[in-house]
C-alpha cells in the first residue's frame, strides 16, 4: 500500500490554520491533526512570524507530510491585512521549502470549487465538505483548520493523490 500525508496551510498573522490528511491506497483518506497557530495581537510582527516559524517547524517535525498545500492569497479590500498575511504565508513556504516539501499553491477559488463545486461557499459549507469527505463525526473547528484540510483535501484530489 503506497501512503501519503499532505500538510494544508490557511495562512494568516493572527491565526494560522493547518491539517494534516494522509491517503492511503484503498482506504478512507484521514485527518492526523488539524488547528491553528494563534499569535498575540500587538506584539511585533517580527515576533508572530517567528512563531509561526517555530510552530510549523514543530508540525511538520511531528507529522512527518510528504507534500504541502497552501492557500494562495486573495486580495479584497484591506491591502495592509493583505500584505502582513503575505508575509506569514511567506514564513510557511520557507518552513516548507527547508525541509523538501513539495509545494503546492491553490486559490480560494479553486479549494471551494473542488470540494463543494461552487466557487463563493460559504465557511460553513466548507467545513461541512470537510467533514463529509473525511467522512468526521463532526466539523472541524475552527474554521481555518477546516480550510486547511481543505487546502490538503485539494491538492490530493488535484493531482490524483487520493486513494479513495
Amino acid at each position: 500500500m503506497s501512503t501519503k500525508r499532505v500538510l494544508g496551510i490557511d495562512p494568516g498573522t493572527g491565526i494560522c490554520g493547518f491539517g494534516v490528511v494522509e491517503f492511503t491506497t484503498h482506504k478512507q483518506p484521514r485527518m492526523i491533526t488539524a488547528g491553528v497557530i494563534t499569535t498575540p495581537a500587538h506584539t511585533p510582527l517580527a515576533d508572530r512570524l517567528l512563531d509561526i516559524y517555530e510552530s510549523l517547524n514543530e508540525i511538520i517535525e511531528e507529522t512527518h507530510p510528504d507534500e504541502f498545500s497552501i492557500e494562495k492569497l486573495y486580495f479584497n479590500q484591506n491591502i495592509t491585512t493583505g500584505i502582513t498575511v503575505a508575509e506569514a504565508r511567506g514564513v510557511c513556504i520557507l518552513v516548507a521549502r527547508q525541509h523538501n516539501l513539495p509545494i503546492a499553491e491553490y486559490t480560494p477559488l479553486q479549494i471551494k470549487q473542488t470540494l463543494t463545486g461552487y466557487g463563493r461557499a460559504k465557511k460553513k459549507d466548507m467545513q461541512e465538505a470537510v467533514r463529509v469527505y473525511l467522512k468526521m463525526q463532526q466539523v472541524v473547528k475552527p474554521d481555518d483548520a477546516a480550510d486547511a484540510l481543505a487546502a490538503a483535501i485539494t491538492h490530493a484530489l488535484m493531482t490524483r493523490i487520493s486513494y479513495k
